[in-house]
């Protein structure tokens, strides 16, 4: 059990550590200062209030997506809908804020939850269609986010606004824009939002590993053969996870609609939170931490990729690269096993060598 905990814990370790070192070796290639990259992503993400601000900002919706791919990962399912389930709680959250006028005790709190439940039920559909009929989640989840990315559009265009791109500002009451955030990193699009995520962070930890809920979710998804025996309904858990699944990617999407833009756009495409969350679950192991923590570092990469241009003539398309070498090598965890293997293996013949020749002397 400690072995596979210490593998848990390094193979993302080594893996940054393996990405980092690659990205360097591309900027040297290329002709470019790695250090003065390095520094230029660091002073893009903290440099000044502003930068940390926008990094904050870019972290919030990353840990959500995160969490929501890693609840489906943790018990036995491939969430890919987590991109339309984020779209359609935005929507709902945009939808809430625009249309109705309420206190903010009222108002805020049921934006929130109204995009929690949009994305929950269109988590749900694919979960009721894997558990009535079998169908397999990854394949309609993938189809129900060009649904949901086609449909929101139609809405915005045809229902909730007359202006061709984009939806009217959210009402301050329903707002997650507060002013002591907004003193400490003035200009910046930071939100309350942070506070939110961590604490759905804590959440996903305390359901999975303290719930008897959380158990049956687990045990479906490492047996549902055996879940089934032991009088566990397979149909149920899968249905719950998908929705509860959904419901973090909705929240995801509020974080977008009433605390970073205010508004929602019509989109031409995706907006990646979604497909950002597959990589963000798969180096943060699938726990809450390890995807607090991958998400911090999604946000560092990209916000800070934004200077690295102006301050060391880097392209940040590197960056990129750096995060594609640092999946893979978690993808490719095999690997980092086998050679820590190895160099334990290394290390134990040095030792007993010297000890033999020192025996032998």
């Amino acid at each position: 059990m400690k072995l596979q905990k210490l593998t848990g814990a390094w193979i993302p370790v080594v893996s940054i550590i393996f990405g980092l070192l690659a990205g360097a070796i591309i900027m040297l290639l290329f002709g470019y200062n790695p250090l003065a990259g390095y520094i230029a992503l660091w002073n893009g993400a903290f440099e000044t209030p502003y930068f940390t601000g926008e990094t904050i900002r870019l972290i919030t919706p990353y840990i959500l997506s995160g969490l929501a791919v890693a609840f489906a990962f943790r018990t036995g399912l491939l969430n890919i809908g987590v991109e339309g389930q984020v779209l359609v709680g935005w929507l709902a959250s945009v939808w809430v804020g625009t249309e109705f006028s309420l206190p903010m005790a009222i108002h805020l709190p049921l934006a929130v939850i109204v995009a929690i439940l949009a994305g929950g039920i269109w988590g749900f559909i694919p979960g009721y269609l894997k558990a009535k009929y079998q169908v397999h989640e990854v394949i309609i989840t993938i189809m129900m986010n060009y649904i949901a990315l086609y449909s929101v559009n139609a809405i915005i265009r045809n229902v909730l606004t007359d202006r061709d791109d984009r939806t009217e500002n959210v009402a301050e009451t329903a707002s997650l824009k507060v002013s002591w955030l907004s003193d400490l990193m003035p200009n910046s699009n930071v939100h309350a939002g942070i506070i939110l995520a961590l604490v759905a962070a804590l959440f996903y930890w305390y359901f999975i590993e303290k719930t008897k809920y959380g158990f049956e979710l687990k045990a479906v998804g490492y047996n549902p053969h055996a879940s089934q025996y032991a009088g566990m309904s397979v149909k149920r858990n899968i249905m719950l996870s998908m929705a509860i699944s959904g419901g973090f990617a909705g929240l995801a999407g509020a974080m977008e609609g009433i605390g970073n833009f205010g508004y929602m756009t019509l989109n031409n495409g995706f907006t990646n939170i979604g497909f950002d969350g597959i990589a963000i679950a798969l180096l943060g192991g699938n726990t809450a931490v390890g995807v607090v923590l991958a998400a911090g570092l999604f946000g560092v990469l990209k916000n800070g990729a934004l200077n690295m241009p102006l301050s060391a003539g880097v392209p940040h398309e590197l960056v990129d690269i750096i995060t594609a070498l640092i999946i893979f090598f978690v993808a490719a965890s095999y690997m980092i096993i086998l050679l820590r293997h190895k160099l334990i293996k290394l290390y134990t013949d040095f030792k007993n060598k010297s000890k033999k020749g020192g025996a032998n002397k």
